[in-house]
């Protein structure tokens, strides 16, 4: 059986929250290899001036690790 280990992330994005997800695994998979899949629990906003100006996503990055 492969071990799986997780870890949690906030990836943040100018663009959108599905940006955000984007570049919380883009640079995820900078230092971490075989990621297998992501769980995003959690997205908020900044907002100023009544307009959201940042979005961000908390997110789980589940990755397989060598025994």
């Amino acid at each position: 059986m492969d071990t799986v280990k997780v870890v949690e992330l906030v990836g943040e994005s100018t663009e959108s929250w599905e940006q955000a997800i984007e570049n919380a695994v883009h640079e995820a998979s900078k230092t971490i290899d075989n990621i297998a899949g992501v769980e995003v629990y959690n997205m908020t906003a900044d907002v100023d001036n009544g307009r959201l100006v940042e979005y961000k996503a908390n997110v789980k990055v589940a990755f397989g690790i060598k025994k």
